[in-house]
């Protein structure tokens, strides 16, 4: 096997730090292939939490070397603190971490046009104002400014200049200003020279991993349901959070790729606006919040939560080919009497099984009502040690969506994980 590739299988915040942390040990490459720092990796190791937005989370397994790769869009100051402190803690970086040369940049007037965007809309979309959108629209317009620009004040200063005239017009109409070159260009080049022996062709170091036969994990952001064409457009993200994008991302060709995880909690939750059909606005939606300490790692906004939709889950199995589910957080449904999952959506008297095109505000979905449990499962390590309704929970998931269901997290800790196994073998 040359890549493992990880996804998200809802709509982001599933658990993907946690997963990616556990496989990493297997791993010699772990390669970060698409969004920015808009993403929120948690990891607990020992009690202590350590939050990652731009760098893999395979980074604290020491003997595992991490890439960000070039379908991603880096805010470099983000990039740098997030270096320091995980040198600070003792986590060395250095010859261990590379960010591509072609990861474009999120640039100070990208978070201005977001924030204004979004002000303007009433926060219909709901974007964690990181400028990852308006940075994608630079990369798409062939006008944007990449990580190795930093390296060389000229070019720089050229690319910067030319890309804040696109952007004067769109900033006035909203009412802002649009910051000055000069000062984006000594900011830009100090972040660039302090990052300078970490930019470089990452692209070169996955595929010459490939071909010494390492292991290589390939680790998404966001999700499948926030992917930029198979998602809930337009309440989506801006880049290709499913496994396919991982190509694209990561500079390698699709036969590479061996096998793929989809990463989906025991439950449902959305951040922002958006369409969300089991989404339980009513005191089983808090409680699933308040257990699952569900809220935003990057901006701390209270998620939606909601219960199990397995039609889109089923979706994601689909467009992403996944071979196996890990389902975290399933300790959180502890002490529900009975558990409620969406099997089917109804939408003009018609039973959908997949999420349709859009009008997704209007399906009422199907439950089948199942069986809770009353267990702690903190300390179970293996799908037999689960209650036989947690069991059966499992059982059905597997059934509805057609994929089996691999390791399952029951707590927040690194250890509190049953049937984790090299995800890499046979």
């Amino acid at each position: 096997m040359s890549a493992l590739v990880v996804v998200g299988a809802q709509w982001g915040d599933e658990g993907k730090g946690k997963v990616v942390d556990l496989y990493a040990p297997y791993a010699d490459l772990v390669v970060r292939y698409a969004g920015g720092a808009n993403a929120g990796h948690t990891l607990v190791v020992g009690g202590e939490k350590q939050i990652l937005h731009l760098i893999p989370s395979g980074i604290l397994h020491p003997q595992t070397r991490c890439v960000v790769g070039q379908g991603t869009v880096i805010d470099p100051s983000v990039f740098l603190k997030e270096i320091e402190a995980l040198n600070a803690r003792g986590v060395g970086t250095e010859g261990r971490l590379l960010v591509s040369q072609r990861a474009h940049v999120v640039l100070p007037h990208h978070k201005l046009i977001d924030e204004l965007r979004e002000k303007k809309s009433g926060g219909a979309i709901g974007t964690t104002k990181r400028g990852i959108g308006p940075c994608y629209e630079d990369k798409v317009a062939r006008r944007g400014v990449r990580m190795g620009d930093l390296l060389d004040a000229g070019r720089l200063r050229g690319k910067l200049e030319a890309n804040l005239e696109c952007w004067r017009p769109v900033a006035e109409d909203l009412g802002g200003t649009l910051p000055v070159a000069e000062e984006i260009v000594a900011q830009y080049g100090a972040l660039g020279d302090a990052l300078r022996t970490y930019i470089g062709d990452a692209a070169e170091i996955v595929r010459a991993s490939i071909q010494a036969g390492e292991k290589i994990l390939l680790e998404g952001a966001q999700g499948t349901m926030l992917d930029i064409d198979n998602g809930t457009y337009p309440f989506v993200t801006s880049s290709n959070a499913v496994a396919g994008g991982a190509c694209a991302g990561a500079g390698i060709g699709p036969t590479h790729i061996r096998h793929a995880v989809g990463i989906a909690k025991a439950y449902t939750t959305r951040v922002g606006g958006g369409p969300f059909p089991t989404e339980l606005e009513n005191e089983t939606g808090q409680r699933l919040r308040d257990a699952g300490a569900e809220y935003g790692s990057t901006t701390g906004r209270p998620r939606r939560c909601g219960w199990l939709d397995l039609v889109a889950l089923r979706h994601a199995v689909a467009v992403n080919g996944l071979d196996e589910l890990a389902i975290t957080k399933l300790d959180v449904l502890s002490t529900l009497p009975e558990l409620e999952v969406c099997v089917a959506y109804e939408l003009d008297g018609e039973r959908l099984t997949y999420p349709p095109y859009d009008r997704l505000e209007d399906v009422q979905p199907i439950y089948e009502t199942l069986e809770g449990w009353t267990e702690d499962l903190t300390s179970c390590r293996t799908r037999d040690d689960l209650p036989p309704a947690a069991q059966r929970y499992l059982a059905r998931i597997e059934q509805e969506v057609g994929c089996r269901v691999g390791v399952v997290s029951v707590g927040p800790d690194r250890e509190d994980t049953a049937d984790l196994r090299d995800p890499f073998s046979p």
